[in-house]
């Protein structure tokens, strides 16, 4: 489920919530991986009340988890700001979460930018302004320390124009990125994104090495309204998984293990770990890969400890 769809159904009460709590995990041992917990996770225990945003931090750390992953779009104090006042909430929430984390001893890892207005836009002028809007996100990503930020290519729905459009932004946010040591992302995340050629032609074209991609394991449906689950079978077009995971890996700098739902024996039933987890071994990959529980059966902390328990498994042996 795609986090406005979400958005969407939790103010109708359509998805339930479970009471929050904290797990105890084992130390990992042997990982080529690190591994971090992305924000998203833990979404509807965010959105309901049943935690507060600023105790992400706190609860990774207390988990075991080395990093974290933040999504903007859950935090209302910040994404409800407008105008001038941008600056300095965003800056104010920056500063904040770095010393959250610093005093849990755990890294800060990336920001997921939700919300913004289209990069890919055809009018010149909304585009210059999710530019703009953007490059407040990646200045905080500077001041928490974080290694990236990741962004959504949406706007067109002409593919050439779309790509054009979205290398034009992309290389504009990488340029201001580079100077503070930020890293651009994009994810496969709904519609043309998820259409894997096609955005790596559009990485390729701009041909920065700060540019790159977040490969997320299950974001393949490329249906136009987006939000067709690859879980569910609702999705009407979808990727490869593994074979999009392949191309988006010699780009990537971070990995997200997306998650629905597990078997008796601990296994996703959609997404074949072993196989995702070999992919990215493949392309020598060292770095962070999140936990991304999404899916409605388990409660969010049994499916946070679902998703690493399976991760450490798999990576403990391949």
């Amino acid at each position: 489920m795609k986090r406005k769809k979400f958005i969407k159904l939790a103010s109708t009460g359509a998805i339930g919530i479970s009471s929050l709590g904290y797990m105890s995990f084992s130390k990992p041992k042997d990982l080529f991986f690190k591994l971090s917990l992305a924000q998203w996770s833990l979404h509807r225990n965010i959105k309901y009340g049943n935690m507060n945003p600023y105790k992400f931090a706190e609860f990774a750390s207390n988990n075991n988890f080395s990093g974290i992953e933040y999504v903007t779009a859950l935090y209302d104090d910040v994404m409800e700001v407008r105008n001038a006042d941008m600056v300095r909430a965003i800056t104010f929430w920056a500063r904040k979460n770095k010393e959250l984390a610093d005093q849990n001893n755990i890294k800060n890892v990336l920001i997921m930018i939700d919300e913004l207005e289209a990069l890919a836009d055809p009018n010149q002028s909304n585009r210059n302004k999710a530019i703009e809007n953007h490059k407040m996100w990646i200045d905080a990503a500077a001041i928490m320390n974080c290694e990236s930020v990741r962004l959504n290519l949406y706007g067109s729905s002409n593919v050439k124009i779309w790509k054009e459009l979205s290398m034009e932004s992309l290389s504009n946010l990488g340029e201001y990125a580079k100077k503070i040591g930020i890293n651009v992302m994009v994810e496969n995340h709904g519609r043309i994104t998820s259409n894997i050629p096609e955005l790596m032609k559009v990485i390729n074209g701009v041909n920065m090495d700060n540019v790159g991609t977040l490969p997320d394991f299950g974001n393949f449906c490329m249906a136009d309204e987006g939000y067709g689950s690859v879980f569910d079978g609702a999705c009407e077009e979808a990727y490869d998984f593994y074979k999009g995971v392949g191309e988006m890996m010699p780009k990537a700098f971070a990995v997200s293990a997306k998650s629905n739902d597990f078997d008796l024996n601990g296994y996703e039933t959609t997404i074949d770990y072993t196989k995702m987890l070999k992919i990215v071994k493949e392309y020598d990959y060292t770095g962070f890969i999140g936990v991304e529980y999404e899916g409605n059966r388990l409660t969010e902390l049994q499916g946070i400890k679902a998703t690493r328990d399976l991760l450490i498994k798999i990576g403990q042996t391949i």
